[in-house]
């Protein structure tokens, strides 16, 4: 999966949770970002392993659904 299809995903959940989403700082190989008050992490390779990339979208769900 693309990256930036990812941080569009995570965006489109938070908007429909009413939860802020945003970038923190940029590491080397990482970014962090912000949902709600939940830290996520996401590479900066512009592919991300599909694996890698399902477990991110299932953390931001629960953050949406938890509030």
């Amino acid at each position: 999966m693309k990256r930036r299809d990812l941080v569009r995903e995570i965006r489109v959940l938070a908007d429909d949770a009413n939860l802020e989403f945003g970038m923190v700082r940029q590491g080397a190989k990482h970014e962090l970002w912000m949902l709600g008050t939940r830290r996520l992490v996401i590479p900066r390779h512009r592919e991300i392993n599909e694996y890698t990339a399902r477990g991110i979208i299932k953390e931001a769900k629960d953050v949406c659904a938890n509030g």
